[in-house]
């Protein structure tokens, strides 16, 4: 026979869980003998292990309870039906591994494969990772967007990255991100990114500076983004449409201030760029 204490090592749980299945009536409580002590036989080790079994599976108490005065069939069918959801958790478990090693990768988590490897060779040719993340960001939010487009835009940034005057502009766009609002190098670096912009438009046409092609709404989503981002990127946009383009995430030729454009000229409005050279 059996203490308490014995029962629990041979059956593999705690004491505590013992009483508890007493209190729970999955387990029956034996006679005490005559110093008042339980004494367990053999058969309660197996009940035990039974319980200890079906509740690791994560089976209810309520339903071992069952389950443990079910005829062999029954049983069986029961713990078939167990096994069959335990198969399932192991694979939902399997597939939030996988995401955690997503994680793990960085922009593989919420991305594509082409859009990963786009950004992976921004890195390469020296971008600033700020732009990158500015770009990594808004990937995710276009590729929730609208999936099935992102093949077709990544197939333009592919394009687009061949010519060296975007990485050109690329680069000059991550200095652009180390000024602040009264450098005159900010203003500078604003002509420079104008200009590239402008002759890209006159040379490819305005669609290939501008192929985002999504709402407002949206756009006006992703430019806050890019501004949380990187912050600096607000005050060059300010600087860019006085030099005939607004936008961010979808650029579009507006007409440049006169203000702006005669103080680029002559050096002599008050916010004008070139005074501040």
């Amino acid at each position: 026979m059996l203490t308490i204490g014995e029962l629990a090592s041979y059956a593999g749980v705690t004491v505590r869980a013992v009483r508890h299945y007493h209190d729970k009536g999955l387990l029956p409580e034996p006679e005490r003998d005559r110093s008042g002590y339980r004494r367990y036989d053999a058969g309660a080790v197996v009940e035990l292990i039974r319980i200890r079994t079906l509740a690791a599976a994560g089976v209810p108490l309520a339903r071992v309870r069952e389950l443990l005065h079910a005829g062999e069939a029954e049983f069986a069918v029961a713990v078939a039906d167990i096994d069959k959801r335990l198969r399932a958790e192991i694979r939902e478990r399997q597939r939030h591994r996988e995401r955690i090693a997503r994680l793990a990768a960085g922009d593989s988590l919420a991305l594509p494969p082409e859009v990963v490897g786009f950004l992976d060779r921004l890195r390469a040719l020296g971008v600033d990772e700020r732009i990158v993340r500015v770009e990594r960001d808004g990937w995710i939010l276009l590729a929730a967007h609208s999936p099935e487009r992102v093949p077709e835009w990544t197939a333009r940034k592919w394009e687009q990255i061949a010519d060296p005057r975007l990485i050109d502009f690329y680069l000059t766009l991550g200095q652009a991100l180390d000024r602040t609002g009264d450098d005159p190098r900010l203003a500078e670096l604003a002509d420079e990114l104008a200009a590239y912009i402008t002759r890209m438009a006159e040379e490819r046409g305005e669609d290939y500076v501008d192929d985002a092609d999504i709402e407002p709404s949206f756009t006006r989503l992703m430019d806050a983004l890019a501004f949380d981002t990187a912050p600096p990127a607000h005050r060059l946009i300010e600087l860019l449409k006085e030099r005939g383009w607004e936008g961010w995430t979808k650029l579009v030729r507006v007409a440049a201030p006169p203000s702006a454009a005669g103080a680029r000229r002559e050096g002599t409005a008050a916010r004008s760029p070139r005074r501040e050279r």
